[in-house]
């Protein structure tokens, strides 16, 4: 009933504002003050150039799916296919750290330096059959017995593979033969960054002795993270892939998710099925271990006119958009439902296909109030 008495009141302020720019008792006065002074006659009219400066954005009015959902907890995560740990693969010591706690690092950053005795004899053992395969080559198969030959080449492979093995990169193995002196041969190595991302763990100190195995740091991107909501096995059945959600810490700030995955084990003990949502985190608005609720679709239902939930605002107490016609915008109440992932059912006064504004609505409706007031001092 409400919202009928506030789509009523809009109607009769327009047809108002319309009685009175028709008044035969104010026909001898200017229809706008501003006419006087060459200004445009609506103060909704513009041109695409003004338009675009003042960064208003229309789109034709289409339709969307307002399903079934349901409100469930949830826990923020890592995405797990985005980070990646830094492990020793030998028994090594730490020598440098290059990077700290939070530090954005590049693929192929080096990140700690580590020495190790059997990256030492490995390196030692590179540098000798290079210089033995470099030797037998330049001799030539006309010189030495194939057996030679072969054995130097199998020789030199096998030495590349494992300093590679042990944790060293191609572009360190050929600064070390380019080298070419055994005394290069210390142990020493860096460990790289195998993603872009941030540093979110960094368990050592320098000195310290490590074993194989052992994590010395994690890389995430953390603009993508995972939210996890626990619904009933029967709820998440009527989930699917691809399906908007969204998520909020406080229940009144909403961010945009798309389900990603569902879990196929449901949990012992609290009998819930994980449904796994991506969210986009640019700005840091989320951090993994933070408890979320998530808000899920459980079931399509029937496609209904749609537009994105900052194209409706408030006029005279009506919900309202703003259409675009003749070069200008003009208000349109409408009747809405509810309002998903950031898009707002219209389930009276808007036909697919009509220009709207979906941006910049609210300095629209800034100016239409603006200019009603000056109307009312004129008279």
């Amino acid at each position: 009933m409400q919202r009928l008495i506030g789509v009523l009141s809009i109607f009769l302020w327009l047809a108002a504002s319309a009685w009175a720019a028709g008044d035969p008792d104010h026909a001898d006065e200017p229809a706008h003050a501003g006419e006087e002074h060459g200004e445009a006659a609506s103060p909704l009219a513009m041109d695409a150039a003004e338009r675009r400066r003042l960064g208003i954005v229309t789109a034709r009015v289409g339709s969307r799916r307002f399903g079934e959902t349901v409100t469930a907890p949830a826990e923020v995560r890592l995405d797990a296919y985005r980070s990646a740990i830094v492990t020793a693969r030998i028994p090594a010591q730490v020598v440098r750290r290059h990077v700290r706690l939070g530090d954005a690092v590049q693929a192929g950053q080096a990140l700690v330096t580590l020495s190790s005795v059997e990256m030492a004899e490995a390196q030692a053992d590179l540098i000798e059959a290079d210089r033995e395969w470099q030797r037998v080559r330049k001799l030539g198969r006309q010189v030495v017995s194939e057996k030679r030959y072969v054995a130097a080449q199998v020789a030199r492979q096998r030495a590349w593979a494992r300093v590679i093995a042990f944790g060293m990169t191609e572009t360190q193995v050929e600064a070390l033969l380019a080298a070419g002196n055994v005394a290069h041969a210390t142990g020493a190595f860096d460990l790289l960054s195998p993603r872009k991302g941030t540093v979110i763990r960094d368990a050592f100190v320098e000195g310290e002795v490590i074993e194989p195995g052992r994590v010395l740091l994690e890389v995430t991107d953390e603009n993508v993270l995972w939210v996890e909501a626990q619904l009933r096995p029967e709820l998440a059945a009527g989930v699917r892939v691809g399906a908007e959600a969204r998520v909020s810490r406080d229940g009144r700030r909403w961010i945009a998710g798309r389900v990603v995955q569902l879990h196929h084990r449901v949990d012992e003990a609290t009998r819930t099925q994980a449904v796994r949502i991506e969210v986009d985190n640019a700005g840091d608005r989320l951090h993994p271990g933070e408890y979320v609720e998530a808000v899920v679709p459980v079931g399509e239902g029937a496609a209904r006119v749609a537009v994105p939930e900052r194209a409706v605002v408030l006029l005279q107490g009506a919900p309202t958009v703003f259409l675009v016609e003749d070069g200008a915008f003009h208000p349109q109440p409408v009747e809405v439902g509810r309002t998903v992932a950031g898009w707002t059912e219209v389930l009276a006064g808007l036909a697919p296909g009509t220009e709207v504004v979906v941006q910049g609505a609210f300095f629209l409706k800034s100016l239409l109030l603006k200019s009603q007031m000056g109307e009312g001092h004129a008279h």
